[in-house]
């Protein structure tokens, strides 16, 4: 009997894997299930069991499913399709009778107001009428999420956005991942909803604080207007669904929709959480290792350093 990982070839997904290995999981009884073919690869490359599956195609999620014991199923990226595809997961693991669905979800889904939520909201209402015992996993923004800007906010000399001085209880992906393994290898967790969230929230002008500190360079935090924020954003040649979804995030930022004081992740997982301070240290680390291999490679004859790492 396997432990399926629905977007294991994600980052998330991928992070559940290594988290399930560490918590003891035998290789050979986690099925990592996705579409991209090396990231399967890779998997199978440990010793992890695969399966090549097409969300729309329900035929390849029943052979993902066949022996599985428990699954998690990794939201798909925002899509019109998304809901469906999940349904089609929640079919496929109920015609296999598996013992529990642990899905991620967003922060507070039943009574959020940001866009994000409607599909996650609309999959736990799935996962509830499919009787299947499912877990909840509210998941809250990830660091990367604003780490991954921290190249921008430099060249620009500021982080800008319309977030105010509300918190947010950011975790890494690193730690939800884990706290997915907790669910998926414990039991008692049929029907819980569990509302995840780092320990110390922070506001965005303490975010851009602690990376002035770690630069040793001035970039403070400069809150605009939800109407200027959109503005810069589509000044800067972003997409019309791209500045909705952003203006939408500080919104909720702003609100207080982003503060999540329940200490459920800590309490999953049984350790101390990524700090802010960490997530930027190893934000800060992985860019000058970038920084320094396309150097080296721009050495390299016949290279090409104006392709990405990743497709390479």
């Amino acid at each position: 009997m396997s432990i399926v990982v629905i977007g294991a070839t994600g980052n998330l997904g991928g992070l559940a894997v290594d988290a399930l290995i560490r918590r003891g999981v035998e290789p050979a009884e986690i099925v990592a299930a996705g579409r991209n073919p090396d990231r399967l690869a890779e998997h199978a490359a440990r010793g992890v069991g695969t399966a090549p599956i097409d969300l729309d195609d329900p035929a390849t999620l029943r052979a993902a499913f066949d022996g599985a014991r428990r699954v998690l199923l990794v939201a798909v990226p925002g899509s019109e399709r998304r809901v469906a595809q999940h349904r089609n997961a929640i079919d496929a693991a109920k015609a296999a009778a598996v013992e529990l669905i642990a899905y991620t979800s967003w922060t507070h889904a039943d009574s959020s107001r940001m866009r994000v939520a409607v599909d996650h909201k609309a999959t736990e209402r799935a996962l509830h009428d499919s009787g299947v015992p499912a877990a909840t996993l509210r998941c809250p923004p990830y660091f990367e999420s604003r780490t991954r800007w921290i190249p921008s906010w430099r060249e620009a000399g500021q982080v800008a956005g319309a977030a105010g001085d509300g918190r947010i209880s950011a975790a890494s992906r690193a730690d939800l991942a884990d706290a997915a393994a907790a669910v998926l290898t414990n039991t008692g967790h049929e029907s819980a909803v569990y509302e995840l969230g780092g320990d110390d929230p922070f506001t965005m002008s303490e975010f851009a604080a602690e990376l002035s500190r770690q630069t040793g360079e001035s970039i403070p935090y400069v809150n605009l207007s939800s109407d200027d924020y959109r503005a810069s954003l589509v000044s800067a040649g972003w997409p019309e669904a791209v500045v909705t979804n952003l203006a939408d995030a500080d919104r909720a930022v702003a609100d207080g929709e982003m503060l999540i004081d329940t200490g459920d992740l800590s309490r999953l997982v049984g350790r101390p959480l990524t700090a802010l301070s960490e997530a930027i240290a190893q934000a800060l680390h992985s860019l000058e290792a970038a920084t320094h291999r396309d150097r080296r490679d721009a050495e390299v004859p016949g290279s090409n350093p104006g392709i990405p790492n990743e497709q390479r």
